[in-house]
């Protein structure tokens, strides 16, 4: 078999990169490491232009948020599946200095395109948000593994559910051969397992374990409720929260430690008692040290790539940066400096 594209992890990264070059023309292949996908099928799948307790724009949100419901729109009616939530975020201010602060970004075109409202007083009884809140527009919720399961069926034959095995490839003149597979390169899309990669084990992951709960409770208003915890509803009254990071502990299981946390902050966002905890998750995300992630060739072969390192921003960053590679890989244009891994080619 001859193909053009040889993608290793059929997770969100490789989901969304083989899909963009199969549009592109490419003749492409995936191979799903069976642990390589973790950290998407775990994920929140929260996409939310305002992040951290100091509740600052994310990094050039302004260019990622209008790619990110068209993409995963596009997705859904290929697959015929539903996996896109588009739901305003309420996040209560803890100040009324950081509210005057919210009244002043509402004239900054590149956060006010993402403000809906900003109140001054308290809305909601069952919440904690004596100063009020700003409500956020462009952002929602991705089950992600509605997705990945949509797209495997998609990929159908050109998916093989198998390890990838870097010692059965063969370097050949007209790039790899990899088993039956004759493909001209190679993309690593496997999160972590390219640590595993001695043509990219160099590059500086810094993988961070995340905790979410699933639990039952009371108070459904139409909004994701995000402050210290994000809190997205699931229906029926169920609600996934969360999430913890830690660079520390990377052992896979789920720590009383991190539950306690998980609860106790959402005890300081929503005032209603949980009922029961349902499920309660783990998974290690491929962050990077700078926070950003990792495209581009390897610096001595020409036919291996990487498309990497999305952490816990995957569902924002992705649809955006896919565009960017396949532009990349197919019509030569420039990747940005602040993703290229040719900002570690010094360190090799």
């Amino acid at each position: 078999m001859e193909i053009d594209f040889l993608i290793i992890g059929q997770g969100l990264a490789g989901s969304a990169l083989a899909y963009r070059l199969e549009q592109s023309g490419q003749r492409i292949m995936l191979l799903d490491q069976s642990e390589a996908n973790q950290s998407s099928r775990v994920a929140a799948g929260l996409f939310n232009p305002v992040t951290g307790r100091k509740m600052v724009k994310s990094w050039i949100a302004e260019r990622l948020f209008p790619e990110i419901e068209p993409f995963y729109e596009e997705l859904e009616k290929l697959t015929g599946r539903q996996f896109l939530t588009q739901k305003k975020i309420y996040r209560p201010f803890i100040s009324v200095e950081e509210q005057n602060e919210w009244m002043g970004h509402s004239s900054d075109a590149s956060i006010g395109m993402f403000i809906e409202k900003i109140f001054t007083e308290s809305q909601y009884p069952q919440m904690r948000d004596p100063f009020g809140g700003v409500l956020l527009k462009m952002s929602g919720w991705l089950n992600i593994n509605e997705l990945l399961d949509g797209m495997a069926k998609h990929f159908g034959e050109k998916l093989k559910q198998e390890d990838f095995d870097e010692n059965l490839l063969e370097k050949v003149p007209a790039g790899w051969k990899y088993k039956a597979i004759s493909t001209k390169n190679l993309i690593f899309c496997n999160g972590l397992g390219a640590l595993k990669s001695r043509f990219f084990n160099y590059l500086p992951f810094a993988p961070v374990k995340g905790e979410i709960l699933e639990v039952e409770q009371d108070f459904d208003p139409d909004f994701i409720a995000n402050r210290g915890v994000f809190r997205v509803q699931l229906g029926r009254g169920i609600f996934r929260v969360g999430s913890t990071y830690t660079w520390h502990d990377l052992d896979l299981g789920p720590t009383e430690s991190a539950k306690e946390e998980i609860l106790g902050k959402l005890q300081d966002l929503v005032k209603v008692p949980v009922q029961t905890v349902l499920s309660h998750k783990t998974g290690i995300r491929p962050a990077t040290k700078d926070r950003k992630p990792f495209l581009g060739k390897h610096p001595i072969e020409d036919s291996v790539y990487i498309f990497n390192g999305f952490g816990a921003k995957g569902v924002s960053l992705i649809p955006y940066f896919s565009k960017m590679m396949v532009q990349y890989l197919i019509k030569s244009q420039p990747i940005s400096a602040d993703v290229d891994i040719a900002r570690y080619f010094k360190y090799i």
